[in-house]
């Protein structure tokens, strides 16, 4: 079970990967996607091994992650 959530605003995503590289548990990536500025934004591959410990929302320059726990 997760002990925390992650959102991710799609459209501030700038996809600089800061969040990718500092997360300990490594369940953030890249998507396929595109927002309407033209960048792949950042999802939550497997959103269930969340620790909660938002290191992600830290360290994301655009403040497009926001976490529960």
């Amino acid at each position: 079970m997760a002990k925390g959530k992650i959102e991710i605003n799609s459209e501030a995503c700038k996809s600089c990967q800061y969040c990718v590289i500092s997360c300990p548990k490594k369940i953030l990536v890249v998507g396929e996607e595109v927002n309407s500025f033209g960048y792949p934004y950042v999802i939550s591959a497997e959103p269930e091994k969340c620790i909660g410990c938002a290191m992600c929302a830290q360290i994301c320059p655009e403040a497009a992650i926001e976490v529960w726990r």
